[in-house]
């Protein structure tokens, strides 16, 4: 009898192999189709930044015929981010106010003049400093045409204002305002 159940539980374990073997054989193998990805990058920005802090552009000894005083501005930079299309471009643009003083008359606006001195450039573009020679209007500063993809540019212009004779001592304060479009 014991070969009897030893043979039973050979045709059994056959048959659990078989069947498992067979099993696997008819199954379907387990897919999936592929998955798509995406990303979106947008367009960044224009934009430009300047010095915040005062810069004092110098001193000067008063005389009758006057004279000039030159000083660095600081650091201006325009960055593009737009993916802007192939050849466009922008301008960054410079104004001042009138030096004044605590009293007496002003120095005007049209007594300052800009230099943006040499520009840095990041990227492809036709950079081109406009040195304005009067900043009593809105006058471009820094152009950039034919411009590819984004880009930026950096310079630190020099401010010259022409000092009438016979000013009064003391402190005069303008404002130097840039833009960008």
């Amino acid at each position: 009898m014991s070969r009897t159940k030893d043979a039973m539980r050979i045709s059994h374990l056959l048959l659990v192999t078989a069947t498992g073997i067979l099993g696997l054989g008819f199954a379907a193998p387990a897919s999936a189709g592929p998955t798509t990805a995406t990303l979106t990058i947008t367009g960044g920005a224009l934009a430009i930044t300047v010095p915040t802090s005062p810069v004092n552009l110098g001193t000067r000894q008063n005389t009758v015929g006057g004279g000039t005083i030159s000083g660095v501005l600081g650091v201006v930079q325009v960055s593009d981010g737009r993916s802007a299309a192939a050849g466009s471009g922008w301008v960054a643009s410079v104004i001042s106010s009138a030096f004044t003083p605590p009293a007496g008359p002003a120095i005007a606006a049209s007594a300052v003049s800009y230099a943006a001195g040499t520009i840095t450039k990041v990227g492809t573009a036709v950079y081109t400093a406009n040195d304005p020679p009067d900043l009593t209007g809105v006058s471009p500063a820094v152009t950039a045409s034919a411009i590819t993809g984004d880009n930026s540019a950096t310079w630190s212009p020099t401010i010259t204002v022409l000092i009438p004779g016979g000013m009064a001592a003391g402190t005069y304060t303008a404002t130097i305002t840039h833009s960008v479009v």
